[in-house]
């Protein structure tokens, strides 16, 4: 049996993932994952097995992100100088006159049922680290952090019609992806 140390050094791995992928600098990174293990460490009693020490910890470090966020609200990284934003995603998707798609989007079949795989999220974790880096800021702000949009908006200085079309982009980016490294794949 390992001990509650043991197990929480076994995790950190993943915790700093999941930093990386909130955050996208691994400096900041490491820091939340660092104030993340310590609070863990310094009050193990307040985990009292209720949930998986994993869930607990993560728990544990989305608070720690969103403090950092909030902390290094100014600093951006790579945000400026990045190509994959100024390809909109809408340009590529055709659309009739009406306004509808041209083609329709893949058939996901019973997504419910798809979610339940610990593949399908590796495969969407995939998908939102190729999120250009403000797009998938925000999108793992709302979606993952689950901030309120003006909380976002106030954070990232954004008008909340900035952050819609952001956010609708991020999605789009999402579909397209999931679409041609799952749900295409699970349907053939």
């Amino acid at each position: 049996m390992t001990s509650f140390e043991e197990q929480i050094v076994a995790l950190q791995s993943y915790l700093l993932k999941f930093a990386r992928l909130q955050l996208r600098n691994e400096t900041w990174a490491e820091d939340a994952v660092s104030e993340t293990v310590l609070a863990a460490l310094a009050k193990p009693q307040s985990f009292g097995n209720r949930s998986q020490l994993k869930t607990w910890l993560v728990g544990i470090l989305k608070h720690k992100v969103v403090d950092a966020l909030r902390h290094h609200h100014r600093e951006v990284c790579g945000l400026e100088g990045d190509d994959d934003e100024k390809a909109d995603p809408l340009e590529a998707i055709a659309f009739k006159t009406d306004g509808h798609f041209a083609e329709q989007p893949a058939d996901w079949g019973n997504p419910e049922q798809q979610t339940s795989s610990q593949q399908f999220f590796v495969i969407l974790e995939a998908c939102a680290e190729k999120l250009p880096a403000s797009q998938g800021r925000l999108f793992l702000m709302r979606e993952w952090l689950e901030l309120s949009s003006e909380e976002i908006c106030k954070e990232m200085q954004l008008t909340p019609t900035n952050l819609y079309v952001q956010l609708h982009r991020a999605r789009l980016r999402l579909r397209d992806c999931l679409e041609i490294n799952w749900f295409k794949k699970a349907s053939a």
